[in-house]
């Protein structure tokens, strides 16, 4: 069977996502964890380290401005899942309104870091991030939280649980709980770029206030 942009999402619909071995792999796998990775988004911890990055104000953040090169720097590694037909199924999505991005630019408009992923109702399901510099996939993330929880999403979901992420109040949670939170969020409505890109002050205070 071909995989299509509507039969990814439709696999997101249903808790499954799709990997590949490497990124010369011509296959395409699912995956259905027993244990799936959330962030909780009243509780991403912003560390003393964190919010002196964001505070130094020497980067500035775009959304959808470079969507394919966050997925290209996203694959910039000796090992990846990003296959080729992965990145363009991702694109489709992109192009589609379905998929999106948060950039992470030096004062020179390089990119530095982001994070990507895929929407559907007020689900958004975390593919990957990358960072070029110390703390940068850090402050894409607490940007990302930030406009999620402004933009009603309820559901964040990052697949699998690492020390990295659990350190910024991500949790590890069944298959059971995750469908079930999986099914109200892709019944609700979320708006991903509603929200204006908030100050780093904002986006403390914020997490400061809920966490």
């Amino acid at each position: 069977m071909t995989l299509t942009p509507e039969l990814l999402l439709h696999g997101y619909s249903i808790g499954v996502f799709p990997m590949a071995e490497h990124r010369d792999d011509p296959d395409v796998f699912w995956v259905d964890p027993k244990r799936r990775g959330v962030f909780p988004l009243n509780r991403f911890h912003i560390s003393r380290s964190l919010a002196r990055s964001l505070r130094r104000q020497d980067y500035q953040i775009t959304v959808d401005q470079d969507f394919a090169g966050v997925v290209d720097a996203c694959a910039d590694r000796a090992d990846t899942w990003i296959s080729q037909e992965i990145r363009a199924l991702y694109i489709a999505l992109h192009d589609m309104g379905c998929a999106h991005s948060v950039e992470v630019r030096d004062p020179g408009g390089r990119l530095i870091g982001g994070v990507y992923g895929v929407v559907l109702g007020a689900a958004f399901f975390g593919e990957s991030m990358f960072s070029r510099r110390t703390d940068a996939s850090k402050i894409a993330l607490a940007h990302l939280v930030d406009r999620l929880r402004r933009a009603k999403f309820t559901l964040f979901d990052t697949q699998f649980i690492t020390d990295h992420l659990a350190s910024l109040g991500a949790e590890e949670i069944s298959r059971a709980a995750y469908h079930r939170q999986l099914r109200t969020a892709i019944d609700s409505a979320a708006h991903f770029l509603a929200p204006a890109i908030a100050p780093a002050q904002d986006v403390i205070q914020r997490n400061t206030q809920m966490s």
